[in-house]
């Protein structure tokens, strides 16, 4: 099997999982900014922002427990936190990288037009929705730091055809994409939308947990 990075770091990922030794006090903090973040929405009626944050965040979290699934198949996961974590949740999730996908989906909603249909680029008869092309604009951004991050020791991209371009497809554009257009779905869609990943996130855990698979 030829991998990208050294296999070592799934190893190294595993042996810090979900293990206290490295807390650090400052996730409290970081805790805090996110509630206030959410809470100030949340005073101002910002519905549609609320459910962009959300929307991406579970989406974030159903990608991450498929990601620890194909480690406990393969042996390794696509990609893994080895190091500069102080709470490893999931394999390929430390809880800065959590705490940030909680509020990505709000940041980005600042940048939507009133409009869904409003064009960002228009090429002839062709016309680019501004959501979709800030959704995709998101996207390829984290896609780029992601490839700043590998040449780390905190973030490691495992097997050999994993890389920006797969996970800026099967990833981010999901991630950052659903978030947008979520921000204009009517509220019954919201719900049920937020409800049905909610459902499958606790359910894979569940599952996926009970099997000592994540």
């Amino acid at each position: 099997m030829i991998f990208l990075h050294n296999p070592q770091a799934t190893q190294d990922a595993l042996d810090i999982l979900r293990s206290g030794d490295l807390f650090d006090l400052s996730i409290i903090f970081m805790v805090v900014v996110v509630l206030y973040i959410y809470f100030n929405e949340f005073n101002k009626k910002n519905w549609g922002t609320i459910v962009a944050g959300l929307s991406l965040y579970t989406i974030h979290w159903f990608v991450e427990i498929i990601n620890s699934v194909v480690q406990a198949v393969s042996g390794h996961a696509l990609w893994t936190v080895p190091a500069g974590t102080s709470y490893l949740i999931l394999i390929g999730l430390g809880i800065e990288l959590n705490l940030m996908f909680a509020i990505a989906g709000v940041a980005q909603s600042k940048l939507l037009p009133e409009d869904p249909k409003e064009s960002m680029f228009s090429i002839g008869r062709f016309a680019v929705p501004k959501p979709l092309a800030i959704g995709i604009g998101n996207a390829l951004l984290a896609s780029i730091i992601e490839i700043f991050l590998i040449f780390t020791r905190s973030f490691v991209w495992v097997w050999e055809w994993w890389n920006a371009i797969t996970v800026f497809i099967f990833v981010y554009i999901p991630f950052f994409v659903v978030s947008a257009y979520s921000f204009y779905w009517k509220p019954k869609k919201q719900k049920s939308f937020l409800i049905i990943m909610a459902i499958i996130d606790v359910a894979l855990a569940i599952i996926f947990g009970s099997l000592n698979m994540i």
